[in-house]
Order: structure tokens, then C-alpha cells, then sequence
């Protein structure tokens, strides 16, 4: 017989870990309902959704074959350690997405031997928002508003790149102030690389060529073809996040129905998001209000920037934060938390002064 308490607690984990998703049920019900109508959804809306399952499905499998294990533990070794792993993070964020980096990297981070590990977790949330800001693919927010918008790579990297570029020089600075130990030798070895990580690293190539238009949508089916005929473990991916996005899509319509009106200032639009960012993440953010308005720059720049600040701005925040305070070496959770918020708010403050010198119209 299955115990009262733990009925209860498995029930806790499971809406504190997929609140969004839950969060995202609920407004499409509620909004449907007041409505008394289903949604419609765009090609375009189903085509991020497809492109986004498809990405994920070929991370998944690029880490099961070994290959992203490998060049992170390569990373552990010499000199400039802080150095190479916030590299690292902003460098893998623009091809594998935030979340995807962030795990790779922090749980390697928490087994060396340096000083400040906190800092350096905290520094590679802050790594992995700014890297992903600078491509379409880079995070699910940018991949909607590069999709909805039809924007060419030209205009959308130039836009958000003085973000990226800024924010990367003083996360490398940051890694000047942070002293290690000498890393001893690490007996575990890493995994094998199996040949599979070549095919992946072939269907990864062929996605982004999918994001950037190059290809038509339909191409990146190649992926699901070959996992379900080769390799069906890359399928188990994270499908509460994309059901999230089809939720949010259909109650972003609601309310566009509902409020009956469009934002067109793109102080109020950076505003707005950056603000909703803070309470309800950045994906949903600019679901909510690409519906509202034309204003892709100054959304996208929301958008980013709101990825900084609160625990719950980003996926990738509440990814390096859960994964450093489960993790059984780690304590002072008090303190980490303290430091997180401090050190996010002001990445969120400097953001925004950076929109209104290099972003704002």
C-alpha cells in the first residue's frame, strides 16, 4: 500500500517541477472557457513546435553518444579553468540552447576541485542567457520570435548582438576575480564516444539549416525517421516544455482576442516583457506579446534581457540553481540563493541600460 505522505510528496515534486506547464493548462482552459472557443492555431505556430522537438530529440542524442561528455571533461584540464568553462557555456548555449549547456557544464563544474564554485555556477546561468540571446536557435523565445516575425539571421543577430557581445566581455572579466586550486588528475573516465554522435552531429547541422530557412521545415522529419528506427532513447525529451508552448500559444490568442488591442511603443513592449519575464519566465512572455505587437526588436531584447533577474525568468536559471542545491556537496543554500538573486538583478539592471543606449529606436 503506497504511504499517504509519499502520495503527497510525489505529487509536490510534480507541480513544483512542470508548474509551467501546469500554469499553461490552466490559462488555456480558463481563457477558452471565458471565451467560449477554442484557439486557432498558425502553420507557423506548429512549425516551432516541430522544429523545437526535433532540436531537442538531436541534443538528447548527441549527449547519449558520449560526445558532449567528452568535450567537457577536456575542459577540467590546465590552466584557467573559470575561463574556459564560462567560454565554454556561451559557446555551447548558441548551438545547443541554454538549458541544454547549463546541463552539460554545471554538474561537471560542481566535481572540480576550485574555489567559488557557487560564483561559477551563478556566472555560467548568466553565460548560457547571454550566449543564447545571439542566435535563433539559441533558446525557445528566440526561435519563436525569429519563426513569427519571418526575420532573415542578417537582422536578428545584428540586433541582440550587442547584448551577447557585451555581456560576454564582462562574464570573461568576471572569471579574472575567481582563484582555483590546482585540479588534481580525475580517475573517472569519461565516456566513449560512440559513432552515433557523427549522425547527430550531421541532423544538428541539418536542423539549423531548417531554423535558418536554408532548408524547407519538412527536412528535419530525418530526425524523428532515424530515432525511431535506430535509436528510440533520444525520443524521451522534455515534452512538458513543448506542450507548455502549445498551451501558451493557444491563451496568447485568447487574450489578443480578449484585450482587442495592440502595443506599438517599444519602450512599453520592452517594458512589459521584461517586467512579465520576471513573473511568468521569458518563453511565455513573448508568446503573450507577439500576438500584440510588430515590435520584434524591442521584444526580443525584453525577452532576453527578463532572462536575468528573478529564479524564474528563464528555464536555464531554474536549471543551474536546481541542479547546485540538489547536488550532495553543496550547503549555505541560503547564501547561494542571496548571491544568485543579487548577482541576476544586476545582469537584469545593466540589461536594461544597455537596451535603452543600444537597442531602443
Amino acid at each position: 500500500m503506497i504511504s499517504p505522505v509519499k502520495t503527497k510528496r510525489t505529487w509536490t515534486d510534480f507541480i513544483l517541477k512542470e508548474w509551467l506547464l501546469l500554469a499553461a493548462a490552466t490559462g488555456f482552459v480558463l481563457t477558452s472557457g471565458y471565451l467560449k472557443q477554442l484557439p486557432s492555431y498558425s502553420v507557423q505556430e506548429y512549425e516551432v513546435l516541430f522544429i523545437l522537438f526535433s532540436l531537442f530529440v538531436v541534443v538528447k542524442g548527441l549527449e547519449h553518444s558520449g560526445l558532449i561528455s567528452r568535450i567537457s571533461y577536456t575542459l577540467e584540464k590546465g590552466r584557467a579553468v573559470p575561463l574556459k568553462l564560462i567560454v565554454a557555456t556561451l559557446l555551447l548555449s548558441m548551438l545547443i540552447t541554454n538549458d541544454a549547456a547549463l546541463i552539460v557544464l554545471v554538474p561537471l563544474t560542481l566535481m572540480l576541485n576550485i574555489k567559488h564554485k557557487d560564483i561559477l555556477v551563478i556566472l555560467e546561468a548568466l553565460a548560457a542567457n547571454a550566449g543564447s540571446a545571439l542566435t535563433p536557435f539559441g533558446n525557445p523565445q528566440n526561435l519563436f520570435i525569429y519563426w513569427y516575425y519571418n526575420l532573415s539571421p542578417g537582422e536578428f543577430i545584428s540586433t541582440i548582438a550587442p547584448f551577447t557581445v557585451l555581456f560576454a566581455i564582462l562574464l570573461i572579466l568576471s572569471t579574472l576575480l575567481i582563484r582555483t586550486k590546482r585540479i588534481p588528475e580525475t580517475s573517472q573516465k569519461t565516456k566513449k564516444v560512440e559513432y552515433s554522435a557523427y549522425i547527430y552531429g550531421a541532423l544538428l547541422i541539418l536542423v539549423l539549416l531548417v531554423v535558418l530557412r536554408i532548408l524547407p521545415v519538412y527536412a528535419a522529419a530525418l530526425v524523428f525517421i532515424y530515432v525511431l528506427i535506430f535509436e528510440r532513447k533520444s525520443l524521451f525529451i522534455d515534452y512538458s516544455l513543448i506542450l507548455s508552448f502549445f498551451f501558451f500559444f493557444g491563451v496568447a490568442e485568447n487574450l489578443k482576442v480578449f484585450l482587442g488591442t495592440h502595443f506599438e511603443h517599444p519602450g512599453h513592449i520592452f517594458l512589459f516583457s521584461v517586467a512579465s519575464s520576471q513573473v511568468m519566465s521569458n518563453v511565455p512572455a513573448a508568446l503573450l506579446f507577439a500576438k500584440l505587437t510588430t515590435q520584434w526588436k524591442a521584444l526580443l531584447w525584453g525577452t532576453n534581457v527578463g532572462g536575468f533577474g528573478s529564479l524564474i525568468g528563464s528555464f536555464a536559471n531554474l536549471i543551474a540553481y536546481k541542479l547546485y542545491i540538489n547536488n550532495n556537496e553543496t550547503n549555505h543554500i541560503v547564501s547561494f540563493t542571496t548571491k544568485f538573486l543579487l548577482l541576476g538583478y544586476l545582469a537584469f539592471f545593466i540589461g536594461i541600460g544597455l537596451y535603452f543606449f543600444f537597442g531602443a529606436p
